[in-house]
Formats: C-alpha cells, sequence, structure tokens
C-alpha cells in the first residue's frame, strides 16, 4: 500500500497561512520603517546627484561651444590682424624700394652733375693751358721776329712763314 502524503505546501494549512500573512505584513512594516525610508532617500539623492551631473555636463557643453565660438572668432580676428599686417609689410617693402629707387636715382643725378662740373672745370683748366701755351708760344714767336726784324726784313718773313708751318694747333 501506498500511503499517500501530502504536501503541507500543496495543502496549506490555515493556520500556517494566517501566521505567514502576519509575518509579511510585520516584515513590510518593519521594512518600510526601517529600509525603505532610506532607500528612498537614497534614491532620491542619486536622482538629484544625476540631475546635478546632467545639468553640469549640459552647461559644461554650452560653455565649450561658447569658447569654440569664441576661439573661433579670435582665430579669424587674428587672421584678420595678420593679413592687415602683411599687407602693410608688402606696401613698406614697396615704398622703401621706391624710396631706395628715388634716392638711388636722385645721387646718380647728382653724381652725373658732379662729374660734369668737374669734366667742365678740367676742361677750363685744360684750355688755360693751351691758351698760356699759345700765349707763350706767340711771346717766344714775337720775341724771334722782333730780333730778326732789326736784321732783314726778307728774313723776318721766311721766319714768320717757317713758325707758321712748325705751329700745330
Amino acid at each position: 500500500m501506498v500511503v499517500l502524503s501530502i504536501n503541507p505546501l500543496v495543502n496549506p494549512d490555515p493556520g500556517l497561512f494566517i501566521w505567514s500573512a502576519i509575518a509579511f505584513i510585520i516584515l513590510l512594516i518593519v521594512l518600510r520603517k526601517m529600509a525603505w525610508a532610506p532607500i528612498t532617500e537614497a534614491l532620491a539623492e542619486r536622482e538629484n546627484f544625476i540631475e546635478d551631473s546632467l545639468s553640469k555636463a549640459e552647461a559644461a557643453k554650452q560653455e565649450m561651444a561658447s569658447l569654440i565660438s569664441e576661439n573661433d572668432a579670435l582665430l579669424k580676428q587674428t587672421r584678420a590682424e595678420r593679413d592687415q599686417i602683411l599687407a602693410e609689410a608688402r606696401k613698406v617693402k614697396e615704398q622703401m624700394i621706391i624710396d631706395a629707387k628715388e634716392i638711388a636715382q636722385k645721387e646718380g643725378a647728382r653724381m652725373i652733375e658732379l662729374a660734369r662740373v668737374e669734366i667742365n672745370n678740367q676742361k677750363a683748366i685744360a684750355m688755360a693751358d693751351v691758351k698760356n701755351q699759345v700765349a707763350t708760344l706767340s711771346l717766344q714767336i714775337a720775341e724771334k721776329v722782333l730780333r730778326k726784324q732789326f736784321e732783314d726784313q726778307q728774313k723776318q718773313d721766311e721766319l714768320v712763314s717757317q713758325l707758321l708751318k712748325e705751329v700745330k694747333l
């Protein structure tokens, strides 16, 4: 014979059920008083921390976007200033080249004028020297003519002709 024993879990006893329900209710009350409040507080703190972190992250993101836009603006401004400085440097370089050319042309013209004046001075000195030599030569010829004139007229004419042949101007 087989005796079937009924498992108490399958066929619960009403007293066990009531005591289990009472124990469960007491456990819920104790947990509500002792554990539920700290757990909900911890969850609320965690929720607040997450919200604060999200708001700080959003603020950091906005600040980063602001810094990026400021950096872009500063970069554009710096590039514009660089371009302006380079343009001014080119203008100054071109002006310096123009000024240097003008100075060189003026200096060249001045040196040419000085050379022209020096040439004219040397020419005048040479002409004066030639005139002095011609005058000296003329005096020597006149002296010889006068000496010979006192001797003979025919000889004087011959001498003048001969001296004129000798003179090379």
